[in-house]
C-alpha cells in the first residue's frame, strides 16, 4: 500500500509503502464495537456513591425501649425509614464495569481502524514532525497547512516529544499519543490521524504478532 507523504508545510514530497498486514485489514464492525465498548467500560470511573445504614453517622443506641411506649419498635435512627438514615439500593463504589477482551481481538480491531483511516484518506503521513519551542501557535500553523485543516486529529509520536505534547495541550480537538499505546477507541474519537514515518516502525514492532 502506498500513501502520500507530506512535509510540515503541507507539500506532497513522495509516497510511503505501508505494511498490508496492519493497514489493509478487512473491516468487522461487530468486533470493533465489542472492543470499543470494553475500552470505554474499563476507563469508566465509579463516582456515584450513597451511604448505607452502616456508613452514615449516628444511630449508636436504640432510640427507645422495645416495649411499653406504644410506638413502633426501632433499633436505630439511621434506618432507611428515618430522615438522615442510610439509602437502600443506591449506587455504590463497589460496582465493577471492567470487561476483559483477548489481546488478539484488541490488536485485530486496532488494525481494522487503522485500515479504515487509510481507505478513507484520513491518514496524514509526515516525513517528520518537529518544533523548536513548546508553543501552540507553532503546531497550529503546521496543522493548518495539512489536509486535516481545522478538524479534529490525533497525533501519533514515535517517541516522547515534550515540545509537541505541551504545544497541543490547549487545543480541544487535538491530542497526542505514543505509537505503542495506540488503541481503537482513541483512533475513533478523532477524525484524522497524523503521524511521522518513524511511527510506522514502532507500531509494527509493538503490535505485529
Amino acid at each position: 500500500m502506498l500513501v502520500n507523504t507530506y512535509n510540515q508545510n503541507g507539500e506532497k514530497i513522495g509516497q510511503t509503502r505501508l505494511p498490508s498486514e496492519i493497514f489493509d485489514v478487512k473491516l468487522n464492525s461487530d468486533l470493533i464495537h465489542q472492543v470499543v465498548v470494553s475500552q470505554m467500560a474499563n476507563r469508566r470511573r465509579v463516582i456515584a456513591h450513597t451511604k448505607g445504614r452502616g456508613e452514615v453517622r449516628g444511630g449508636g443506641r436504640k432510640p427507645w425501649r422495645q416495649k411499653g411506649t406504644g410506638r413502633a419498635r426501632h433499633g436505630s435512627i439511621r434506618s432507611p425509614l428515618w430522615r438522615g438514615g442510610g439509602v437502600t439500593f443506591g449506587p455504590t463504589k463497589e460496582r465493577v464495569f471492567k470487561k476483559k477482551i483477548p489481546k488478539k481481538m484488541r490488536r485485530k480491531a486496532l488494525f481494522m481502524v487503522l485500515s479504515g483511516k487509510v481507505k478513507n484518506n484520513l491518514l496524514i503521513l509526515l516525513d517528520k514532525l518537529k518544533i523548536e519551542e513548546p508553543k501552540t501557535k507553532l503546531i497550529v500553523d503546521i496543522l493548518r497547512k495539512l489536509p486535516s485543516k481545522e478538524e479534529s486529529c490525533l497525533i501519533v509520536l514515535p517517541d516522547y516529544d515534550k515540545n509537541i505534547v505541551l504545544a497541543t495541550r490547549n487545543l480541544p480537538d487535538v491530542d497526542t499519543i505514543w505509537a505503542g499505546n495506540l488503541n481503537a477507541l482513541d483512533l475513533l474519537t478523532f477524525k484524522y490521524l497524523i503521524m511521522p514515518k518513524e511511527a510506522i516502525k514502532v507500531i509494527k514492532e509493538t503490535f505485529s504478532p
